[in-house]
């Protein structure tokens, strides 16, 4: 049946029993019989098929999420013991946003790295709202976000930030627009909420992108204190005192249970844990 339910995401992922025969490396009768026998199995049709393409019933609806968890849960487990068994030496696949992946976790990644040298990392830097997502899928074993439903790690602060060129005085208006991050991202929801009809003038992909247009005076930015620590101790940078700041950011330790983690994951949650700020 694993197999059968691997056949039924691909089909579910791809739109065609076509492609997903392909990316299975199956001939499309043998992946046609391998889904008919987990309808079978299942008591239920699990598509539909017509010229446009292939579709989930209801029925599909509802197996597909549970199909992706069987499989990354399958997957944990034999992870885990090839780890235990020494045919592996760990691997940990980890997710977070750019602050936290550029400034906060380096440290204690090079830290776990010291006791831990064979241990393969994934790092991927994404937003909050796909992290989550590919930890649900299987493909990351933890997070570091923003979202509340995890174990705290630390409260990060928000600061205005501006050239040194720019003309700043308490009480005053703001000196210039902002230079900030695109929608989504959790920097940019909270610039929206704490300065609603802020004036945007550059939406960036990178905090290096949004420091340089800020140092070169395009505009003022809000971002993590611990990304420009160093700009501001140098005099790169400025920050601008508000009184809406510092804007206080907690972020969480995420992943599907500390049951589910494989040894060098948890292994990193503990350390993570043990560094936890705030």
């Amino acid at each position: 049946m694993i197999d059968s339910l691997r056949h039924f995401v691909l089909i579910a992922e791809h739109g065609t029993f076509t492609s997903a025969a392909r990316h299975a490396h199956l001939s499309q009768p043998a992946l046609t019989a391998s889904i008919q026998k987990l309808e079978s199995d299942m008591g239920a049709r699990l598509f539909h098929r017509d010229r446009t393409g292939t579709s989930l019933t209801a029925a599909g609806e509802t197996l597909l999420p549970r199909a992706l968890s069987i499989l990354s849960g399958l997957d944990d487990a034999r992870r885990a013991i090839r780890e235990v068994e020494g045919i592996e030496t760990g691997e940990v696949r980890l997710g977070a946003g750019a602050t936290a992946c550029t400034y906060l976790l380096p440290p204690v990644l090079a830290e776990f790295r010291e006791s831990h040298q064979n241990v393969r990392f994934l790092l991927r830097e994404a937003t909050t709202t796909a992290v989550l997502d590919a930890l649900a899928k299987g493909e990351l074993d933890l997070g570091v976000v923003t979202h509340p439903g995890g174990e705290l790690w630390r409260r990060d602060e928000l600061i205005l930030i501006a050239s040194p060129s720019l003309p700043i005085r308490r009480g005053e208006p703001l000196p210039a627009p902002f230079v900030t991050f695109a929608v989504g991202s959790t920097s940019r929801d909270l610039l929206d909420q704490h300065f609603p009809g802020a004036h945007v003038v550059m939406e960036l992909g990178s905090i290096a992108a949004v420091k340089g247009n800020v140092r070169a005076g395009i505009g003022i930015a809000l971002v993590s204190r611990s990304a420009v620590q160093v700009d501001l101790a140098l005099g790169r940078l400025v920050e601008i005192p508000h009184p809406k700041t510092p804007v206080i950011r907690p972020m969480h330790i995420v992943h599907r249970g500390k049951d589910r983690l494989p040894p060098a994951a948890a292994a990193l949650r503990k350390l993570l844990l043990a560094r936890k700020k705030g």
